[in-house]
């Protein structure tokens, strides 16, 4: 027996089955790296000239077809490598070697074929998969006869019970992927609230219209385009706006929109003139005024921002679908989005008003502040899918315009209507439950 174990084939049995562990490490390693490993990293690193990382996001474009070729060749040699130990310990100890057998490749290909190399490549994912990658890329050449087939054939088996590839699934769900990393880098304190608002704030412009975040038309200041000339100085000039839109008889009727400055630019020139006999009185607004500029309420953030910058404007009038005006947007309201709220000298700051906090803990809302506001203001979680503002939800969960002292609890809230005036609710108190 000690001669049958010691002869050249049983060396040259156990340096195959080591070389076989050694291939089942690379294949569960490259599998580990290259799908743990960020495409956005490999993208920068192929931006500087690393053709590993190059090669690297190429065999990831079709994941499917990289990991059944991975698969394919992972299981070839675990096979493999099980049959030659089955074989060669059954010769040495016969019977009792296929239970040794398989203990034995069981512990070596756990260790040395999947925990071990699994372990490091999910250390450091992007430096093994541009290592791997290139053999990889050449081992899918080879094995895509075999790979196609077993493709079409786990498809044929999938389809009758609705399971279907989509080949823009990943690039669907990268926002999703991107917006979860902010969110878990906030959690782990990685990244500031602030930043983290800032960056999901850019992140869904592409996501939210502009009838969310428009100044309602209740809240527009407009100024009637028939009022005296010297009224009209006076009104503007008092506004904390420089934009105000001009309307004749109705204020659906907008007309023009007008800038302060331009205004001043032609009381001037009037003051100049008035030697001529020409006075303030004979201000002609209209034709001062800016043409409007009206856009639906269906429009992307993301578009109404490049069309502003395009445009080279900043206000906008929104509309309806039957072309009634719903309110309006400027550029300040979306790059306040993204940074937070911009103030200056002139705005009237009533933030203490419309969110504050009661002696007893509860918070006091004004009904108008939009739910991404007291969100991002309290890190809390209200649901802003079917309504934009505190008083738009309780209205849509009540099915109802509550009266003043009422109190619903939805979404793990609590909410008491403080205040209402007409059919509006002004004021609600609120605390989580």
């Amino acid at each position: 027996m000690e001669n049958n174990a010691l002869d050249v084939a049983f060396w040259i049995t156990c340096v195959g089955i080591l070389c076989l562990l050694v291939m089942s490490a690379f294949f569960s390693g490259s599998e580990t790296a290259l799908t743990a490993s960020s495409r956005a990293k490999l993208k920068q690193m192929a931006d500087k000239g690393e053709r590993g990382a190059a090669s690297a996001m190429k065999v990831t474009e079709d994941s499917e077809r990289m990991i059944g070729a991975i698969l394919l060749g992972n299981n070839v040699v675990n096979i493999l490598s099980a049959s030659l130990a089955t074989a060669l310990l059954t010769r040495v100890f016969g019977d009792s070697g296929v239970a040794l057998a398989t203990g034995v490749m069981t512990v070596l290909v756990l260790i040395f074929g999947e925990v071990l190399p699994k372990t490091i490549s999910i250390t450091f994912p992007e430096a093994v998969a541009k290592r791997v990658a290139p053999i990889i890329r050449v081992l899918i050449l080879i094995f895509a006869p075999v790979v196609s087939v077993v493709r079409a054939l786990v498809r044929a088996i999938l389809l009758p019970f609705g399971v279907k590839a989509d080949p823009e699934a990943k690039l669907l769900a990268l926002r999703e992927e991107i917006a979860g990393a902010i969110a878990l880098g906030h959690s782990e304190g990685a990244v500031e609230k602030d930043a983290r608002d800032r960056l999901l704030g850019a992140l869904d412009l592409g996501h939210r219209t502009v009838d969310e975040i428009m100044k309602h038309r209740r809240q527009i200041e407009m100024l009637d385009a028939d009022l005296p000339p010297e009224e009209l100085i006076t009104r503007v000039l008092s506004s904390p706006h420089t934009r105000l839109p001009l309307y004749r008889e109705d204020e659906e009727n907008i007309v023009g929109v007008i800038h302060a400055k331009d205004l001043l630019r032609e009381v001037d020139r009037l003051m100049r003139g008035s030697e001529d006999g020409v006075t303030v009185k004979d201000l002609q607004i209209e034709k001062v005024a800016m043409k409007p500029y009206f856009i639906p309420d269906t429009t992307t953030l993301d578009e109404q921002m490049r069309e502003f910058l395009k445009r080279r404007t900043h206000f906008a009038m929104v509309v309806d679908e039957y072309g009634a005006l719903q309110g309006l947007i400027t550029l300040e309201d979306i790059l306040e989005e993204i940074v937070g709220e911009i103030t200056d000298e002139f705005d009237v700051v009533q933030k203490d008003s419309i969110l504050k906090r009661a002696e007893n803990g509860d918070f006091l809302v004004e009904g108008q502040m939009t739910i991404r506001d007291l969100n991002r203001a309290m890190d809390w979680n209200l649901p802003d899918d079917e309504a934009n503002t505190i008083a738009g939800l309780v209205i849509h969960e009540a099915q109802t315009i509550p009266l003043e002292g009422q109190v619903f609890s939805f979404h793990s809230f609590r909410f008491e209507v403080v205040q209402r005036r007409e059919n509006r609710i002004t004021r609600l108190r609120m605390r989580p439950l």
